[in-house]
C-alpha cells in the first residue's frame, strides 16, 4: 500500500490513522490502524502501521494474546 520509506504525515490526510478515525469513525480502521494509534509513532525503518502490522504478525493477529503480553514480551 505505502513504500516503506515514507512516514504517515506525507500520506493523504483521509488515509491517516488519526484522521480517519475522525472522519469515519473506529470500524473503517484495521486492528493495525488502531493499535499505530495507542503506539503513537513508528521508528526510521518503519511507520507506526507497519510496526502494529509485525506486532499482529508475530501472535498470528490474535488480539486477545496481544492482551495478555506483558511489558516484557
Amino acid at each position: 500500500m505505502y513504500e516503506e520509506n515514507f512516514n504517515i504525515k506525507s500520506w493523504a490526510e483521509e488515509d491517516r490513522p488519526r484522521e480517519k478515525l475522525i472522519l469515519k469513525g473506529r470500524n473503517a480502521l484495521s486492528d493495525a490502524e488502531l493499535i499505530a494509534i495507542l503506539i503513537g509513532s513508528g521508528n526510521r525503518k518503519e511507520t507506526a502501521v507497519q510496526l502494529s502490522k509485525k506486532i499482529l504478525s508475530s501472535i498470528n493477529n490474535d488480539l486477545n494474546k496481544l492482551g495478555k503480553l506483558t511489558i516484557s514480551d
